[in-house]
């Protein structure tokens, strides 16, 4: 690092501890503008990347983003990020402007209904939410493709601090959202005028928040990805995008340009043999077995990366083949990172010997177990994660013999 550059990481630093000790962030934008208005925001990234690895905390970072994006404002919104029909960063944006209407048109009738005087008159508008409600369930999608697909490419690049942060932001309008759905499920029991006025504010609430959120991505990680994502791996995003799906109100996705180039792989006829202590079994036939398995099974080597996935027929959780190679720290959100960690730590100490929890996931009873891997000689390989659905299993009574 430069000593220039050193010397503005150190003026991040005292910005960051400034605004920990309540200093208005208006009165930081001035300097900051003064010291970092020759810089593009792909570098303020980058040296606020190399804060969070000296142990700044993300919160804190996340803090001064809201200082900087400010001051680059008027300059970024000159700019426009350029993609073709298909591409999927273009995917993303125009589900972005969608979701920006939608999330209008939902402020707009939680206003008409905090000016209603009970339930009875603001029926109409509450059941106006139904379609808007669904809409923004199914909005998931979007926020799942980015993590699971565009955020690993981009981490292979080697930014990595900027889709932690738009992570963080997708988990808190996540919780804005599960709260709309809680108040509409909940309103018979509660009194309107609480009901109507927490509904208002947090129908703003999730405007503004996506409105700033939809910025940051149109304007820095977008217009950063198209600079570092390579010409090919776009086709792979695309390819992987379709896999997951799309949102109803997503445009018809165009197809992509084909542009000639050669195969870069060919598939094999010959079936190569993996023989074990109690029989063998072809390459094919392994990768058959886990996929027949009413389990989903993700392996995680010694070093904490992802090496495998199986792909059964009724997935539980997403998984796309751009997280192969990438740490399992970085597919988890920042919230339940020291529990990932621990684990790891358990596992690897000897500590113990399997981790499991179990959870409530649409309906379905979801059983999530994690088993460290050994070899022979004791040696520490990673772990495997074992997900299963037992709604029906837990059902089972009583005895049911063979036919």
């Amino acid at each position: 690092m430069t000593e220039l550059s050193g010397k503005k990481k150190e003026v991040l630093k005292e910005m960051i501890k400034k605004l920990n000790q309540g200093e208005d962030p208006d009165k930081l934008k001035e300097k900051f503008k003064k010291v970092f208005g020759d810089v593009t925001p792909t570098e303020i990234s980058k040296l606020e990347q190399e804060l969070v690895k000296e142990g700044v905390p993300q919160e804190e970072i996340h803090m001064l983003c809201e200082v900087h994006l400010a001051v680059f404002q008027e300059s970024l919104e000159k700019q426009k990020t350029q993609a073709p029909q298909g591409h999927p960063i273009r995917i993303l944006m125009e589900e972005h402007e969608i979701m920006l209407r939608l999330a209008c048109e939902l402020k707009d009738i939680a206003k008409r209904i905090n000016q209603a005087k009970g339930f009875k008159s603001a029926e109409k508008e509450i059941k106006n939410l139904d379609p808007l409600i669904r809409h923004f369930e199914e909005s998931d999608s979007h926020y799942l493709r980015e993590e699971n697909v565009l955020f690993p490419y981009l981490e292979k690049h080697g930014i990595t601090q900027p889709p932690k942060m738009m992570w963080m932001e997708h988990d808190k309008i996540r919780e804005i959202k599960k709260e709309i759905y809680r108040l509409l499920e909940e309103r018979g029991k509660m009194v309107f005028k609480g009901f109507a006025e927490r509904l208002n504010q947090e129908a703003k609430s999730l405007s503004d928040m996506l409105s700033s959120h939809f910025f940051k991505e149109n304007n820095i990680l977008f217009p950063t990805s198209l600079k570092v994502v390579k010409k090919d791996e776009w086709k792979e995003i695309r390819a992987q995008f379709d896999e997951l799906g799309y949102c109803s109100f997503t445009p018809q996705p165009k197809e992509m340009p084909e542009e000639k180039e050669e195969a870069t792989f060919s598939e094999s006829t010959s079936k190569r043999k993996v023989d074990f202590e109690t029989g063998d079994m072809t390459d094919e036939e392994i990768e058959s077995v886990f996929n027949s398995l009413p389990v989903d099974i993700t392996f995680i080597d010694k070093d904490d990366r992802v090496r495998y996935f199986s792909q059964t027929t009724e997935r539980i959780f997403v998984r796309t083949k751009a997280v192969i190679g990438r740490k399992i720290q970085a597919c988890h959100p920042q919230k339940s990172l020291h529990l990932v960690n621990q684990i790891l730590n358990d596992f690897r100490a000897g500590k113990r010997d399997v981790a499991e929890f179990w959870i409530n996931l649409e309906g379905k009873l979801i059983h999530i177990r994690y088993f460290p891997v050994w070899n022979k000689k004791s040696e520490y390989l990673g772990c495997v994660e074992v997900t299963q659905d037992i709604t029906e299993i837990k059902k089972i009574k009583g005895e049911k013999r063979l036919l």
